[in-house]
Parts: structure tokens; C-alpha cells; sequence
């Protein structure tokens, strides 16, 4: 079974050619630019074709993982959505990697926040105390 992804990663198209023999999977994965239409993705799949196909055969095998029996329509037509859904939310290594040091900068910078809250908060009251004291000696 061979299947074909196109989906937008930074400033270029790329798409996905996906060969499933047997248990194993070999993939093969090439820039197509600008989006492509229809017509000019079915026109560039008649000239390098053969050639992607070709290149994702000689590609290394991994395990194809689980099959998925054949569905009635309406529940391919799900399957295909969340498919889409899935691949349009793809998600790099170095992108996890941004998100996560991301995350980590927030939480310092709530801690930072909430010490630099509690200091003000704890000089405020001294300044009071002092204030107090001062009152109390000159009357």
C-alpha cells in the first residue's frame, strides 16, 4: 500500500511518500515549495514518481506498526479526518524541545514573580513597623 501526505512545514510544502510491504514501512520525504494544487501535484507525481518511489524503496525498513482492517466508508472518511487533523499538528523534535524550555522560563518567571511579591510585601512591613516604633518614641 503506498500513501502520499502533503502538509505545510515552515515556509515550504513537503510531502511524504509512505511504501507498506508486508510488516515493514519505508518512507521517503521531499519539498515541494509553494502549495500545490491538484493538478500540479498529480503533474509532478507523473514525472518523479517513479523516481520517489524508487528512492523510498531503497530507503531503510522500520516496522509498519499496527494495520487497520478495512472500514466501511463513513468510518475511513473519520479515520482520514483525524488523519488530516493529526498530520496538520505535527510537531518536530527541536519544536518539543523550544516548547518545553518554553514552559521551564515560565515557571521560573512565576517563581521569580511570586519572590519578588513576597519581598515587597515583607519590606512594606518593615517600613510600617519602623514608622510604628518612631511614632510611639515621640509622643
Amino acid at each position: 500500500m503506498i500513501s502520499l501526505s502533503v502538509y505545510y512545514e515552515g515556509p515550504f510544502w513537503v510531502g511524504v511518500l509512505e511504501m507498506v510491504e508486508g510488516d515493514e514501512l519505508r518512507v521517503t520525504r521531499f519539498v515541494l515549495g509553494s502549495e500545490p494544487t491538484d493538478p500540479e501535484l498529480y503533474e509532478f507525481l507523473m514525472r518523479h514518481g517513479s523516481a520517489l518511489l524508487a528512492q523510498a524503496a531503497g530507503s531503510r525498513a522500520v516496522p509498519a506498526g499496527e494495520r487497520v482492517e478495512r472500514a466501511n466508508p463513513k468510518r475511513a472518511a473519520k479515520l482520514a479526518a483525524r488523519q488530516a487533523a493529526r498530520i496538520s499538528t505535527r510537531s518536530t523534535a527541536s519544536q518539543e524541545a523550544m516548547r518545553v524550555e518554553l514552559e521551564s522560563r515560565k515557571r521560573e518567571a512565576a517563581t521569580d514573580r511570586r519572590e519578588r511579591k513576597r519581598e515587597l510585601a515583607e519590606y512594606k512591613r518593615e517600613v510600617a513597623r519602623r514608622k510604628r516604633i518612631e511614632r510611639r518614641r515621640d509622643t
